[in-house]
């Protein structure tokens, strides 16, 4: 007859085994907490430092092919920007849009108006997005 740790032994279940995979289990999370520190270092020290915001202020239905849009950016200075400016019609479709390039200056916020040619008569006007040049 056997024993029960002649059994053990026979399938591997002995102590220096369970040591082992508790070890294996210990430098596994070790090393998940590190990647996750250096991760969250980079981003915050080394991550993008230029900022971006658009704002839509108002529209205004010039005629049935026109529309004048408003909108605020603020980006740092010296940066160049580019901005989607869309106007929509009652179906939400897309009947004017215009890219529109925004020089660099020293003021971090500034607004303007932008007039757009529509295909059909729209019911408003918005910036679709804008993005650093």
């Amino acid at each position: 007859m056997t024993t029960a740790s002649a059994i053990n032994r026979r399938y591997g279940r002995t102590p220096e085994r369970r040591r082992r995979a508790r070890l294996l289990a210990i430098v596994t999370a070790a090393g998940v907490v590190v990647v996750v520190v250096a991760w969250v270092i980079w981003v915050g020290l080394f991550g993008p430092g230029a900022s971006l915001e658009n704002r839509d202020l108002g529209y205004q239905l010039v005629g049935s092919d026109s529309v004048r849009v408003s909108y605020e950016v603020t980006v740092d200075p010296g940066r160049s920007v580019s901005c989607a400016v869309q106007a929509l019609a009652e179906d939400f479709s897309i009947v004017g849009w215009k890219v529109v390039d925004v020089p660099p200056s020293d003021q971090r916020t500034r607004q303007f108006r932008t007039d757009l040619r529509t295909s059909e008569p729209a019911v408003t006007g918005l910036i679709y997005r804008c993005w650093l040049t």
